[in-house]
């Protein structure tokens, strides 16, 4: 693992990878602060580890995330790790999904990534350590029919993050952004849709393979961190022809 830090803070910890990505950081040794709305689910996710302790936070409520990042970095100490793993995916054509539910999209998945971003960031940069790793998707990348709203909110942290690497390189602060592809997690069980796309192509890779990626891809310095070869192909595809991306898109939900 390329974290060599004491504190580590996990969103979206109640389940997937925020789950996993706490437990290996605290099975490691470090002190995890495990935050998500979840209640129930971040018990579970610290039962068995004595070294994480859960915090149950709505991350688009900005000064609730600063309220709650100053607690915990007064109980546990100063953070050496952010991961931003926070996210709802609701599917479905744009104009079938309430404009109130586009926008909870958003308010999770980009604006919570910009909240816990202001809060923690200034101060790893002031202490020159630190890692911060938002997670973003291939769909932050690749659009696709019924992925809409979670599509743009992924293209919006995908920005946030790339620009924020190159605003602070040099500053002793690992900035990555995260894109897996299709990952076996919660979260997939929330394309409530049905998109045909989702039981194409390769299976759900697991979480700790994900993960593995990452820590690759912070030892590299690297900006950008793709899950698998299925995640790294369709950026590849993205840039290079896109209407094939839409070709099997259409094909697949045969519209």
């Amino acid at each position: 693992m390329a974290f060599r830090g004491r504190v580590a803070l996990v969103t979206g910890a109640a389940s997937g990878m925020g789950r996993v990505a706490a437990r290996r950081l605290a099975a490691a040794g470090a002190l995890v602060a495990a935050v998500d709305l979840n209640e129930e689910g971040l018990l579970e996710t610290a039962r068995g580890y004595e070294t994480l302790r859960s915090y149950t936070l709505d991350v688009s409520d900005a000064p609730g995330v600063r309220a709650l990042v100053e607690r915990v970095e007064a109980e546990l100490g100063a953070l050496d790790r952010v991961m931003n793993a926070a996210a709802i995916m609701p599917t479905g054509f744009l104009l079938e999904m309430d404009a109130d539910q586009i926008r909870r999209v958003m308010d999770v998945n980009y604006q919570g990534t910009v909240n816990v971003t202001h809060a923690t960031l200034p101060g790893m940069l002031s202490r020159g350590r630190g890692d911060l790793v938002n997670f973003a998707s291939i769909a932050g990348w690749v659009p696709n029919l019924h992925f809409g709203a979670y599509s743009a909110s992924k293209f919006a942290v995908v920005a946030f993050s790339e620009v924020l690497h190159h605003e602070y390189r040099g500053r002793g602060v690992r900035i990555l952004c995260a894109c897996p592809g299709k990952v076996d997690t919660p979260l997939l069980q929330q394309a409530k849709s049905n998109p045909r796309m989702l039981q194409t192509g390769a299976r759900p890779i697991p979480p700790e393979r994900a993960l593995d990626a990452i820590e690759r891809a912070l030892e590299a310095g690297r900006c950008f961190a793709f899950s698998d070869w299925q995640s790294r192909t369709g950026f590849f595809l993205r840039r290079f022809v896109p209407q094939l991306i839409w070709s099997i898109g259409h094909r697949a939900e045969g519209v």
